[in-house]
């Protein structure tokens, strides 16, 4: 499982890239193995604001529909239209092409509670064990 060093991670499964006061985030390559091939992807409308862990859209595979959650607080600034025509963006390349949406952040504190890839990969680790 690939889980890049220069991002964070929920225990959702999500990833977050900041860049200032903008953060790009998706679903994680561990999330998209999961799911199968993704189908469909609903996005957020652009300017809607979300607290952390609250479903900001979903995302459809073969075997299921998965809500994603924010990892962080924050407003809708862009939307990755194109997975609206090309879904399986999310499983080709989770992060990069499949990034989900991009979101001001409404407190960077938030970070904080978010795990390193080192830490991720162990908490995949353990809850695939569990």
């Amino acid at each position: 499982m690939k889980a890049p060093d220069d991002l964070l991670y929920s225990k959702e499964h999500e990833w977050i890239q900041r860049e200032s006061d903008i953060a790009t985030i998706g679903i994680t390559e561990h999330a998209q193995k999961e799911l199968g091939d993704v189908v469909f992807a609903d996005l957020p409308e652009v300017g809607t604001t979300f607290k952390v862990n609250e479903a900001f859209g979903s995302v459809e595979s073969v075997k299921a529909v998965s809500e994603v959650y924010m990892p962080v607080s924050g407003e809708v600034v862009e939307t990755n239209e194109s997975l609206l025509d090309a879904p399986e963006k999310i499983n080709d390349d989770p992060y990069g092409e499949g990034w989900i949406i991009r979101i001001r952040l409404g407190n960077p504190t938030d970070l904080e509670t978010l795990m390193s890839s080192q830490e991720y990969s162990k908490y995949v680790e353990e809850e695939s064990q569990g």
